[in-house]
């Protein structure tokens, strides 16, 4: 599983899954949340504000990663 690292201790969804590289930007992330095709620890979150913290798992199109801390 792939580990993408935050310096705060959150960070939105939709920015994460920016960082991730999944997507390219910032309306293709809204666009992707609001399909449904974003689950959050296993369930499909429609929020692309929805606050990720250390340890969750965000998966899109059968990919995931885990968040963690760069502070680690």
């Amino acid at each position: 599983m792939e580990i993408v690292k935050i310096r705060d201790e959150f960070i939105k969804l939709g920015q994460v899954i920016k960082l991730s590289g999944f997507v390219e930007n910032g309306a293709c992330a809204k666009e992707v949340i609001q399909k449904g095709e974003v689950l959050l620890n296993g369930t499909v979150e429609y929020q692309r504000g929805k606050k990720v913290v250390p340890g969750d798992i965000v998966t899109f199109h059968h990919q995931s990663f885990q968040v963690e801390s760069a502070n680690k």
